[in-house]
């Protein structure tokens, strides 16, 4: 026998424990050297775990649900059993030989058919793209097509049985909270008790937005290879916004404020395990399709539970859209230790007033919820303002790259 361990990788600094989700191989199955073993579930992400050999899985140390911290030993692999299983290999490859042959200029041309970033995407995700209609030039497999196919529901809760309280006609359950939603909690109540937050509101006239949407949507797809959504052009706005307020881009360290030279913006994306909030790096750098697509992969990931732990640290202002859910209004709570969030709300058609008259338009309420320990009612209002003026005054080639 050739045993190895199997351990917890290294978690980041800020990741004291996590817990262990459902095995995917039970004691006495074979695994492949790369196969993922079991899920991770940290108060940020759900990381992989993957065989670093091959062979027979015959412990399993740590059952599922159970904690565990880095470094920690988990399971054993007998290396020793893939020798075993060799031995018959080579008659079974023989055999099997005609076969593949006539099945390799096939394998070669489903290879040709996919970009390389689709492909890479591909990999991230756990997306089979042989079977994926291309929607490229000649059949080519984009980016947007393995997006499209992502339809898995998120990775399953420690499997921790709810325990049933009785109670005559009314029955109760109850139910452990997963690592991340603990960590929800405890980061909205840090929030709460360590801001002084307020709460500002405006409203904002979409109609020229969607009219320049409507207007270059198809091309801009045709040229960028990503459809054009809404996201992006509040991520430009704020940008803009956080530019000529650099405060609300600041965050406070003890009696220390820091002015961050930076525009790291996070993106709050609801998932079935809870909110995260990947970051758009340089954001003030990205052009729309490189927003729209980074948003489009994040949300993807998120639905799969694989964006990485270094992509949901960091940030210096957030932005949460209770719009795709029909939220009219809303008081978002800030994302420590940031000083502000824009809230975006569903955009609906309302009677507001225009030189006189009362005209029909698509209005927006936007929500600035800012910590007032270090940004005065002045320059937040004046900030959700600039918002509001960038948004309803849009320059279609400059932002769109047309």
């Amino acid at each position: 026998m050739s045993i190895i361990e199997v351990k917890v990788p290294q978690l980041s600094e800020s990741v004291s424990e996590a817990s262990l989700l459902t095995w995917h191989k039970q004691v006495g199955q074979a695994v492949k050297e790369g196969e993922n073993l079991i899920d991770i579930e940290t108060d940020k992400v759900v990381l992989e775990l993957p065989a670093i050999k091959s062979g027979v899985l015959v412990k399993i140390i740590k059952a599922d649900g159970a904690k565990v911290g880095s470094g920690e030993v988990i399971a054993q692999i007998d290396t020793a059993a893939v020798a075993q299983v060799a031995v018959a290999a080579p008659v079974e490859a023989s055999a099997a030989a005609p076969v593949a042959t006539a099945s390799a200029p096939k394998a070669q041309s489903q290879a040709a058919a996919v970009s390389p970033s689709a492909r890479k995407m591909a990999n991230a995700l756990d997306v089979d793209t042989a079977g994926l209609q291309g929607s490229g030039r000649k059949g080519l497999v984009t980016k947007e097509d393995v997006l499209g196919a992502v339809q898995q529901p998120a990775p399953s809760q420690p499997m921790i049985a709810p325990v049933a309280v009785p109670a005559g006609d009314r029955p109760e359950q109850r139910v452990p909270m997963t690592r991340i939603r603990q960590r929800i909690a405890e980061r909205l109540l840090q929030s709460q008790q360590n801001s002084a937050i307020l709460t500002t509101f405006n409203e904002v006239n979409m109609q020229p937005v969607i009219e320049l949407r409507n207007k270059y949507k198809e091309a801009f797809e045709k040229k960028h290879g990503v459809k054009l959504g809404f996201s992006s052009f509040f991520v430009k706005a704020v940008v803009i916004a956080l530019q000529k307020f650099p405060i609300v881009n600041a965050s406070v360290d003890g009696t220390d404020i820091i002015y961050h030279g930076y525009f790291d913006i996070g993106m709050a994306i609801g998932s079935e395990r809870g909110l995260v909030v990947p970051i758009l790096r340089d954001a003030d750098k990205m052009s729309i399709a490189e927003i729209e697509k980074s948003i489009a992969e994040y949300a993807a990931r998120a639905k799969v539970g694989k964006i990485t732990m270094e992509e949901l640290t960091g940030g210096t202002f957030s932005i949460t859209n209770g719009g795709v859910f029909g939220s009219m209004l809303s008081t978002p709570i800030i994302n420590p230790p940031q000083s502000a969030i824009l809230g975006i709300h569903a955009t609906k058609d309302r009677p507001v007033a225009e030189n006189g008259q009362v005209v029909i338009r698509p209005m927006n309420y936007l929500a600035l919820s800012y910590d007032h320990r270090i940004i005065d009612g002045r320059e937040a209002v004046q900030f959700l303002v600039t918002i509001k003026e960038v948004l309803e005054e849009f320059s279609a080639r400059v932002l769109l790259d047309l």
